[in-house]
């Protein structure tokens, strides 16, 4: 079983995630939500079994208890990417956190003339909430290309900060199909020496990297709890005081306003003017729990350490398949934790199922991320992602299955 093998090959997790005691079982989809600890479940069922409770309302010992875990949750989420506590908003994931900058800073700021810039390899909630934001303001997008070689063309980005009509740059910290770790603060301090604005989608980034927000210094960092071993339900957004300060609220309701009259209102401060209604108490208790368990591996350093090891062994394997084209950076040091690939003799979907007919569990297609599909030529790709639990020989059980396929449908 992957969760007990893994002990005597690098990070303890053993016994930790349940649903990889099902026989059998390999699981390399991580990139597209974690296995889920127990730990994290135990925190959840704790505050529903014992701390059960509205927070920021009551007075009574039962409502501050919630209050305190709920809150200790966002210091938890503030201090693992080096952020402040006020100025880390929860949301339901990594997408409204992205639409709520979109929504709040981008269609009250931009204007017909402006630009926003992205690249050719973000996944479609970095596309789609600035498609809508340039619909409504009459702003226009363009994007940064991608090279042969799964990186960023930088001469392409200075070209384009150049033209000085720049006013947003929307960059993912790590590929999700590429699996390319991108220079995030390099980029950022070019843009702003530009004067624009940056969203960093640092989705695939805080699961499995040391992020240092404030270093890298962008104006809002993006991420989702359910990548990084928490639940599904929240997301994080990390925002620069005086922007978060002058954008408009996203949703109204309660707790998100210091006054209300029947003529008008007056907002909370921040991050509670971002916060309508009840938040998503016990998944903040769930991802805090998570960050927690990262720590009790060793830390975040430990766990690139430990996954960088498998994908370099993922990239020396898989390179001896026939047929097989690997997508993005060459060395390990250079990628997240995952590869993507194609296989000549057989569609990606036809993959997945191969593999999963044997356990292994993978993903297939697009990955929302068309345009780069589009740029790289296919259609769809098979990735392989790795989390904590993964090992060596998980990766030997994929690429024994990829025997299989070549069997079923090579020549």
């Amino acid at each position: 079983m992957t969760s007990v093998s893994v002990a005597s090959e690098g990070l303890d997790t053993a016994g930790a995630f349940p649903t990889l005691e099902r026989d059998g079982l390999v699981y390399l989809d991580s990139a597209a939500t974690s296995q889920t600890p127990l730990a994290v479940m135990a925190a959840m069922d704790d505050y529903y079994r014992f701390h059960r409770a509205s927070v920021h309302r009551g007075v009574y010992a039962l409502a501050q208890e919630a209050t305190d875990l709920y809150e200790g949750a966002r210091a938890k989420a503030a201090a693992f990417v080096g952020w402040g506590v006020d100025e880390t908003i929860f949301t339901r994931n990594a997408s409204e956190a992205t639409n709520l900058v979109a929504y709040t800073w981008a269609r009250t700021t931009l204007k017909p003339g402006d630009r926003i810039l992205i690249t050719e390899m973000e996944h479609h909630s970095n596309i789609v909430p600035w498609q809508l934001a340039c619909e409504m303001t009459g702003a226009s997008i363009a994007a940064v290309p991608v090279l042969d070689d799964g990186r960023l063309d930088m001469d392409a980005l200075d070209a384009e900060l150049a033209v000085g009509d720049v006013k947003l740059v929307a960059v993912a910290h790590v590929s999700n199909v590429l699996g390319t770790v991108n220079p995030v603060a390099d980029i950022v301090a070019r843009a702003h020496a530009a004067g624009a604005v940056v969203l960093v989608d640092g989705t695939q980034a805080v699961p499995q990297l040391p992020v240092d927000a404030a270093a890298i210094d962008a104006d809002f960092y993006v991420w989702t709890a359910h990548k990084a071993y928490g639940p599904t339900g929240i997301g994080v957004l990390h925002g620069r005081r005086e922007l978060l300060e002058s954008m408009p609220p996203f949703i109204g309701g309660g707790h998100m306003i210091s006054k209300v009259t029947l003529a008008r209102s007056e907002w909370a401060e921040i991050p509670s003017k971002f916060e309508a209604g009840t938040g998503p108490i016990a998944e903040a208790i769930g991802m805090g729990a998570a960050l927690d368990f990262i720590a009790g591996l060793g830390g975040i350093d430990a766990v690139r350490a430990h996954e960088s090891g498998v994908t370099a062994y993922a990239l020396e394997r898989l390179a001896t398949v026939p047929g097989l084209t690997i997508h993005g950076p060459a060395a390990a040091a250079d990628r997240g934790a995952l590869v993507s690939f194609h296989l000549d003799c057989a569609h990606p979907h036809d993959v997945a199922e191969i593999l999963g007919r044997q356990g292994v569990c993978v993903r297939a297609g697009h990955h929302c991320a068309q345009p780069l599909m589009r740029r790289l030529g296919i259609a769809a790709s098979t990735r392989a992602s790795f989390g904590v639990h993964n090992t060596n020989s998980d990766v030997d059980r994929m690429v024994d299955g990829l025997d299989r396929v070549i069997e079923l449908f090579g020549d």
